[in-house]
């Protein structure tokens, strides 16, 4: 089914329906490992359908395992049974290897075709709401690929080793969100959480230029960007954040959802920031329902505001605090 995403997102905020970053907790449902869901498309593909019919989430999202483009350019992978895969080991150490990095070809590289397949399924079997896709933001990316430390460092000590890197990620990623547009999905949540760790000018060099040409590239009436960042350092980059070009912007629980609310603007939805560790995974339903309520309430004045979960939604969540936050979502007598 096809939407105008830019007018969904215009009615996104008053429909009052939440938009979690909700997809491994489908694991369970599924009766299947959180390996297997990372291996195996149709898996996937079941998770998501199976979480679009149990909620009303404004969006079926599909899996955000953000290991899977460092993994297309060749970085090792831990993939533990039940754990999501993480990146282990370094790929580039210097300029010269970041230049010679050959981009890979989105669809034949590891598990990209796989997971493109999946939101290609989820979109045909998923009629009743948009479907979006996750991908890794440039300099996250770039960070896996360097390690995250060290890509910290070289932003000050080898500002040219890190942008030509960023120039190899920005390439795969447009054709990677590309490839998901070609596929029928409505649009990406683009996960940049780490530089959410940069000061605001060393984000507007390292980040921004390069969030802002993958959106230039894919984003139109029907194929949207929502842009995620859980950094602390977040509201101190809401003016460089403002102007990334983003349909949307997604906040962690690091922050005060109000603060960025303040300053992001108005006239694009900003979803957030129940904790996903706190609230999903070791809250109880009660708990739940306090913190959502709290959070509609903080917020109720800003037109813009819909409610989310601060990032993914980690896979051992429990299904009794996930049906409690669309329970207290929904409960209209609320704000």
């Amino acid at each position: 089914m096809s939407y105008n995403m830019r007018e969904w997102l215009a009615a996104l905020p008053a429909s009052k329906r939440p938009l979690p970053l909700l997809s491994f907790p489908s694991a369970s449902l599924v009766g299947a490992s959180v390996y297997r869901f990372t291996h195996d498309a149709a898996a996937q593909t079941e998770g998501i359908v199976r979480i679009a019919a149990r909620t009303n989430a404004a969006a079926a999202i599909c899996m955000m395992d953000l290991s899977v483009e460092a993994e297309a350019f060749g970085c090792e992978i831990l993939s533990e049974e039940d754990e999501v895969p993480n990146v282990i080991g370094i790929l580039i150490t210097d300029e010269d290897e970041a230049r010679a990095l050959n981009v890979p070809p989105v669809g034949n590289a590891n598990r990209t075709g796989l997971y493109i397949e999946a939101a290609r399924n989820a979109v045909q079997r998923i009629g009743d709401r948009p479907v979006l896709a996750g991908i890794i933001g440039p300099f996250s990316l770039a960070g896996r690929l360097m390690d995250v430390s060290e890509a910290l460092v070289n932003c000050i000590a080898d500002e040219d080793f890190v942008l030509a890197a960023l120039e190899k990620t920005t390439e795969f990623l447009i054709a990677y969100a590309q490839a998901y547009k070609d596929a029928g999905v409505h649009g990406i949540v683009m996960a940049e959480p780490l530089a959410g760790l940069l000061s605001p000018a060393l984000e507007e060099v390292f980040s921004a230029p390069f969030v802002r040409r993958i959106i230039e590239a894919v984003q139109d009436d029907s194929f949207i960007v929502i842009y995620h960042n859980c950094g602390p350092n977040t509201p101190f980059m809401a003016e460089s954040l403002a102007g990334n070009g983003a349909a949307a912007y997604h906040f962690g629980d690091a922050v005060d959802l109000t603060a960025l609310l303040n300053t992001m603007p108005q006239d694009k939805p900003v979803c957030g920031n129940i904790s996903p560790a706190d609230q999903f995974l070791n809250g109880t339903p009660d708990s739940m329902e306090d913190a959502v309520r709290a959070l509609r309430l903080a917020c109720e004045a800003y037109p813009n505001f819909v409610l989310s979960s601060g990032c993914d939604i980690p896979p051992h969540a429990k299904w009794e605090n996930i049906d409690a936050f669309f329970r207290a979502a929904n409960d209209d007598k609320q704000p």
